[in-house]
């Protein structure tokens, strides 16, 4: 694939995520993907990151869509500048959340 058709397809990205792991000692880690199943996976290969690649397995507690790459770096800056406690009780809320939008 030519350079200009990559660089066409990598604009075409529709939503940027934030989202927030929860490490294997109970540590929380943040960060910003296109694909967040997919970055699961990298993290867990042990290739993602080097904060995660000691704490494995890592699993998905809560991600965030937004409607840019700009706007998902400063959620994610904004994320982490929050406390533990404040951190678990975003992941509660999207968790309770998503269970009353679950039809039954």
């Amino acid at each position: 694939m030519s350079k200009s058709k990559k660089k066409i397809k990598a604009a075409k990205v529709d939503a940027w995520f934030v989202y927030i792991l929860r490490c294997s000692d109970g540590s929380l880690y943040t960060g910003v993907a296109t694909d967040v199943k997919r970055r699961s996976k990298q993290h867990n290969a042990g290739t993602a990151s080097r904060y995660t690649r000691s704490r494995l397995p890592v699993r998905v507690n809560y991600q965030e869509p937004l409607a840019s790459r700009s706007l998902a770096l400063k959620r994610e800056w904004a994320v982490k500048a929050m406390t533990r406690l404040e951190k678990e009780s975003l992941i509660r809320r999207a968790s309770q959340s998503s269970r009353r939008q679950e039809p039954k």
